[in-house]
């Protein structure tokens, strides 16, 4: 029984670090959110560690092309 404490206490607060960015990135407005290359919609997926990653460059050292990783503002 003693042992569930630690892992509910270590969940809980996880859950509490969750909300408090999923509160920070909702009080940033549209245009804040795309300088760090984000969407309203990207953040509960980026908060979930559910966001899909932008495609890697062919070889290291190489730049990635820019309409591969371009965004939209909402």
């Amino acid at each position: 029984m003693l042992s569930i404490v630690p892992t509910l206490v270590a969940k809980l607060r996880g859950w509490q670090e969750r909300q408090r960015v999923l509160n920070e990135l909702y009080a940033m407005d549209d245009r804040a959110l795309a300088d760090i290359g984000l969407s309203r919609g990207d953040i509960p997926f980026v908060v979930r560690g559910t966001a899909p990653v932008p495609p890697l460059a062919p070889r290291q050292g190489l730049p990635i092309p820019a309409n591969t990783v371009t965004r939209r503002a909402a």
